[in-house]
């Protein structure tokens, strides 16, 4: 846990891919996730396959934008869940110079129980 899903246009290097790839993985182990606990998933899609909203809630997005979904354990607090947000938020604008208003993210909460981590077995589940 978690299992990380990025979306964004066809078109960036593989080394920018790597990178924010790390910049979300480093701000998930500050937010407390543990360390190797590193699963993710990017997906590149050509533009006639990636639709947004430019202007939903007077953000402005570019064809940068930049989709990410979090599927985790459920139980933490608003306050943790804004604080990863900001934080993925910073590191990929310091990192890769994405802008904040290109980074789109998606939490989902799951119970421990909802996990498969390999060998046909619940691990969490008590």
């Amino acid at each position: 846990m978690p299992l990380v899903r990025i979306d964004l246009r066809r078109g960036k290097s593989v080394s920018y891919r790597e990178e924010v790839t790390r910049l979300i993985y480093d701000a998930l182990t500050e937010a407390g996730v543990p360390e190797d606990d590193r699963f993710q998933i990017v997906n590149e899609h050509n533009a006639d396959n990636f639709y947004y909203s430019p202007k939903y809630l007077g953000i402005e997005r570019t064809d940068d934008l930049i989709i990410i979904q979090i599927t985790w354990n459920e139980g933490r607090s608003l306050d943790q869940k804004k604080a990863l947000y900001k934080c993925i938020a910073d590191r990929l604008t310091n990192g890769v110079g994405i802008r904040s208003e290109d980074v789109f993210i998606n939490l989902v909460e799951v119970k421990k129980e909802n996990w498969s981590f390999g060998n046909g077995e619940a691990q969490y589940a008590k």
